[in-house]
């Protein structure tokens, strides 16, 4: 399997690039079936008001054109005034209507993203070779087979329709325009609906499709997921550094606290634990430092150096190096044994004071 063979998941961060990127996955089948069904159900409550709206603007300019209207600036620009307002009253809801519908559609696919990225010029949509690519991809193919299945089924529907409904048809001419109107719209809502609930299943397909084609290119290799984690938890070497230099600089920051102890336990080589106790400040001794092995025998080393008090007492040293943290109070079990200790240790410099 080649290194840089794509066949690990994306990671949350990749994801998180691409949507900030516009790289996201939307069907255009769901916006446009959406806004189809929404705007010719909604024709079906508005044609009424368009209706009225239309033959009153028909009838107005009618009349207008047999009277003896005078054209000039004034009339020209009131005639203009009332198209527009014929203009607002019948194809403005459509608009509306349509548009709002294909937002909504959009937006609940995408989240209400909205990315400049998407829209920034690239010179690589300009190469032949991509378009090309482009041209005979997989996608290519299915948008192919989905046109021409659309195509095919509206053919089908509106030829059913006509063939079904051609006498019906004919005795439209019988009866009153707006009966007409009427009828045609309903036909014609009714033959959307049909045409609708098919294209929907397409939609869903499309959707899945989408999906499955996003997934397929946000995929990565072992490559690039160690790269990302690299870039977002830094280089193990590096870290294994840094970890290295700020274990170095609180050893020593640790050591400068040794000569002021009251006294240090240890178990001879393997633990040493340095304690300091001031009854005004603390409620508790306090660890000041700590340490095993390697760090013990230079804990002592500073400590004898300094003129620490030294005491050998290996569960005592064991159980605060295991129990107790640095730079904090001693736990509560220890009290007892600690205050010999330090008892001990007071002692002992009282009398080296008097001699």
């Amino acid at each position: 399997m080649a290194a840089d063979e794509k066949t690990e998941k994306a990671t949350p961060k990749r994801r998180r690039d691409e949507r900030k990127k516009g790289h996201i996955f939307q069907s255009q089948d769901i916006v446009a079936v959406v806004s189809l069904l929404v705007l010719f159900n909604g024709l079906k409550y508005l044609a009424p008001f368009m209706y009225r709206s239309i033959r009153n603007g028909i009838g107005l300019f009618f009349s207008l054109a047999a009277s003896a209207y005078p054209v000039n600036a004034e009339n020209v620009g009131e005639m203009l005034s009332k198209g527009m307002i014929l203009f607002i009253e019948t194809v403005l809801p459509i608009a509306a209507i349509s548009i709002l519908a294909a937002a909504i559609a959009t937006a609940a696919q995408t989240r209400l993203l909205f990315s400049m990225e998407a829209v920034k010029f690239k010179a690589s949509k300009l190469n032949p070779l991509s378009g090309f690519k482009r041209m005979f991809s997989v996608r290519s193919v299915v948008d192919l087979l989905k046109a021409l299945l659309k195509v095919s089924i509206l053919t089908w529907i509106i030829f059913d329709v006509l063939k079904t409904r051609l006498h019906e048809f004919a005795r439209l001419m019988d009866g009153s325009v707006m009966g007409a109107f009427h009828y045609l719209g309903s036909a014609l809502t009714s033959m959307v609906n049909t045409v609708g609930a098919i294209f929907v299943l397409i939609a869903v397909f499309d959707y899945l499709y989408q999906w499955w084609e996003y997934e397929k290119d946000m995929k990565m290799s072992k490559q690039d997921v160690k790269e990302e984690y690299k870039q977002t938890e830094g280089d193990p070497q590096i870290k294994g550094m840094i970890r290295q230099k700020q274990r170095a600089m609180a050893s020593r920051r640790m050591m400068q606290k040794v000569p002021d102890a009251d006294v240090i336990v240890r178990n001879p080589t393997h633990y040493a634990v340095a304690l300091s106790y001031h009854p005004d400040e603390d409620r508790a001794p306090r660890v000041v430092a700590k340490g095993a092995d390697r760090i013990a025998l230079k804990i002592i080393e500073i400590g004898e150096a300094n003129g620490v008090a030294i005491m050998e007492n290996r569960p005592l040293a064991r159980g605060l190096y295991e129990n107790a943290e640095l730079d904090m109070e001693i736990p509560e079990e220890f009290y007892q044994t600690v205050a010999g200790v330090l008892a001990f240790v007071y002692n002992l410099k009282n009398k080296n004071k008097t001699t």
